[in-house]
């Protein structure tokens, strides 16, 4: 089976010629090729790479930079500015950039006065559909908000970022990880809607393997289906808890996922919400 990682960040150093808008406590880079020597070692053969919006903001350019040098390993989604007003110009170019499969939006508590009938993301929810987009959507401590934005839009195809559950960045887990959880089950209603089982492990309050996911998961499985399900380890995000290996390694070897399920969520249902698989050719 083809493994997709459904969400990675690789970045260059912290340079001026492409400086970071913030520093995040990442490691001081991940280049793509880094990326690409961590995926060969635990077996994954291609990954969703999100352009890092806390480091680039809306420039894709670094993303682009590392696709071209590993084609066949990498598809592209780029965040997209909601404040833009040629926004949908900005879709309509990354339309035509090979390997480009989406693009993202966040409306977490952060992006303050961002709201699901914002003109701005109407207007890329519009584009997105008319180009054969999804919209990624990142609105963890914020799942009204997304849940209205989804149901605003039924002709367009959100993949809803890291189960809508706030993940830490560093150890420990919050004493509730999950208390989003019901919530996060109610989403799955909405037919547009898919979900990235990304950063899971991160969530764990036990050791590595993190035994203590799999029940909530199973719940979060039941709701959603596995074909709408799409695994990921959200690395180098969570670096400081996991480590890349401990991010795959739970998933590919649990017992509590039968082959077809585990076939379906560790590429399988990426490959189809994306229309993208990789080749290492």
């Amino acid at each position: 089976m083809p493994i997709i990682d459904s969400q990675v960040h690789a970045y260059e150093a912290n340079t001026p010629q492409r400086p970071w808008h913030s520093v995040p406590n990442w490691p001081s880079h991940v280049t793509g090729d880094e990326m690409v020597a961590a995926m060969d070692q635990v077996g994954v053969d291609g990954a969703i790479f999100i352009s890092a919006f806390s480091l680039y903001q809306y420039d894709a350019s670094y993303a682009v930079e590392v696709q071209r040098r590993h084609p066949g390993r990498f598809a592209l989604i780029k965040p997209v500015n909601p404040a833009d007003p040629a926004v949908g110009e900005v879709i309509a170019e990354w339309k035509k950039q090979p390997g480009a499969v989406a693009v993202r939006i966040m409306m977490t508590t952060r992006e303050a006065g961002l709201r699901p009938d914002d003109p701005g993301v109407d207007r890329i929810a519009r584009e997105a559909a008319r180009h054969g987009f999804p919209v990624n959507v990142l609105f963890w401590g914020n799942i009204e908000a997304g849940a209205t934005l989804i149901d605003r839009h039924p002709s367009t195809r959100f993949i809803v970022d890291h189960m809508a559950i706030m993940q830490p960045r560093t150890p420990p887990a919050p004493p509730e990880p999950w208390a989003d959880l019901p919530k996060v089950l109610a989403l799955a209603k909405r037919p547009n809607a898919l979900i990235k089982v990304s950063g899971a492990c991160t969530l764990s309050r036990q050791p590595y393997p993190f035994p203590d996911i799999w029940d909530p998961l199973a719940r979060l499985f039941d709701a959603w289906g596995f074909e709408r399900c799409l695994w990921g380890t959200d690395w180098t995000r969570a670096f400081a808890v996991v480590n890349y290996e401990q991010a795959v390694e739970p998933f590919l070897r649990t017992d509590r996922l039968s082959e077809s399920e585990r076939a379906m969520l560790m590429g399988g249902a990426c490959a189809k919400a994306y229309g993208w698989s990789p080749s290492k050719s």
